[in-house]
């Protein structure tokens, strides 16, 4: 029972909370259609896709039966998604070997750790358990700043994801305050916005994935 809607210990107990899901499943088939619209469907893309997916699915079942298990099957496809996403953007948009994306995936996960700390200090009493999402807002802006500096396309990209992404938390961050004005709460919104916004780091990945910062710097040079 952590979120507002949830009023029972009824399967349907959040009803909005558990169909809002579909916009994970929306985005997921809208990147498949651009993907082999632009013949851009492999592996990596349809790990990404499959990815998507699970997190409709695993969110569904956490906000229907609302148990410890299922719960596991609402956050790991998160964290999952997360550090895939991280690792094949060093592939795609930067240009690092496999060794070195595996190695900066690795770091990724010590600076979440130690962010996670500083955030839940300063901020837990603001925004309570959303605070563990605030690395993953880091890591987009940072990123997209970095490529937008190195003259990348998906530079901007990353940056809109990460506004949309602070729109996100913010309603999940509000679920409990509203709850006393508004029983439905705001967590719902969270699942509409983060399905646009994965859903638009894909169709990111297939559009701009294809030519690495280190390529761009190489192709300058006479």
């Amino acid at each position: 029972d952590g979120y507002c809607e949830r009023m029972s210990e009824a399967f349907f107990a959040e009803p909005l909370n558990a169909v809002t899901n579909i916009a994970f499943l929306i985005a997921a088939y809208l990147a498949y259609r651009l993907a082999k619209q632009l013949d851009r469907l492999d592996v990596t893309i349809g790990f990404l896709l499959v990815n998507l997916t699970a997190i409709g699915i695993g969110s569904t079942l956490f906000h229907t039966f609302a148990t410890v298990w299922a719960a596991m099957t609402d956050t790991l496809p998160i964290l999952i998604f997360i550090l895939a996403y991280f690792a094949i953007s060093m592939r795609r948009y930067v240009g690092l070997s496999i060794v070195n994306c595996a190695v900066a995936t690795i770091l990724l996960m010590f600076g979440f750790v130690g962010l996670s700390t500083i955030f839940r200090i300063l901020l837990f009493d603001l925004v309570g358990g959303s605070v563990s999402y605030f690395p993953a807002l880091v890591m987009l802006l940072g990123v997209g700043a970095w490529l937008i500096w190195k003259n990348h396309p998906a530079g901007p990209g990353l940056i809109v994801g990460g506004v949309i992404f602070a729109f996100s938390l913010t309603a999940r961050a509000m679920d409990n305050p509203v709850c006393a004005h508004f029983t439905l709460g705001t967590h719902f919104i969270w699942h509409i916005l983060n399905g646009v916004l994965l859903g638009h780091l894909i169709m990111l990945m297939i559009r701009r994935g294809d030519t690495p910062v280190l390529e761009l710097k190489s192709s300058k040079v006479p």
